[in-house]
Parts: C-alpha cells; structure tokens; sequence
C-alpha cells in the first residue's frame, strides 16, 4: 500500500450531494469516511462496535437518550458499542466517521436512511 497525505478539508469539499457516505481512508479493518449532513437522523446502535464522530465543518449534535451534546469543528465524541444514539444536524455539517468498515450507517435499525453504498474519493 502506497503511503500518501490526505487533506480531510481538501476531501471534505470535493463532496456535493448531501447523506452520501465518503470513504477517505482505510486502517486495518477501519473506514474513516466522511459524510455532508443536514437533517435528523434515526435513533440507532451499534452493538458491536464503539463509533468515533470528528466534526470537520459546521457543529451537530449528537443525542442518547439521557443527554445531547454539541459537537464543533475540530471537536470529537466516542459513542461506546450498544449506546442508542441519534446525530442531529439543524445546519449543513460534514462530520467524519470512524469505524469497522462493515459497519452500517443506521447500525440495527435497518430502512431507507441506510447507505451500503460507500465511494472512495
């Protein structure tokens, strides 16, 4: 595998479609994508996997059931495996996610917001 830098913000401004899963990188089993939000997601977990949110451009929030915490620019959470949450995006944001790269945007609450279709850019 070729070593090469990536600009997170470079990648993050070639996206145009919003709710569209970016894959940027890959680390072991791990995808980093990121993704153009702007609209309240499902309650959902992820029962087998911790999930890492990096605010990248704009703020989100992200909701469990007991809390909702505001996410900025620069600003990360980990939702640990099996913690129901739910992103919240009142402004276009674009927000990257770590994680298996088998993981489901929509974790066990599989519908129409699930995206099995990732692009590498």
């Amino acid at each position: 595998m070729e070593i090469r830098k990536i600009n997170i913000k470079d990648k993050a401004n070639l996206i145009k479609e919003l709710h569209s899963y970016k894959v940027i990188a890959q680390m072991n089993d791990y995808h980093f994508k990121l993704v153009k939000a702007k609209r309240d997601f499902i309650w959902h977990q992820h029962p087998e996997t911790d999930e890492v949110f990096i605010g990248i451009q704009g703020s989100f929030k992200l909701a469990t059931r007991d809390k909702v915490l505001e996410i900025c620019e620069g600003e990360m959470i980990v939702v640990p495996r099996g913690v129901e949450h739910k992103p919240i995006c009142e402004e276009e944001c674009c927000v990257m996610l770590i994680e298996p790269k088998e993981t489901i945007n929509t974790g066990n609450t599989v519908g129409e917001l699930t995206d099995t279709k990732l692009e590498w850019i």
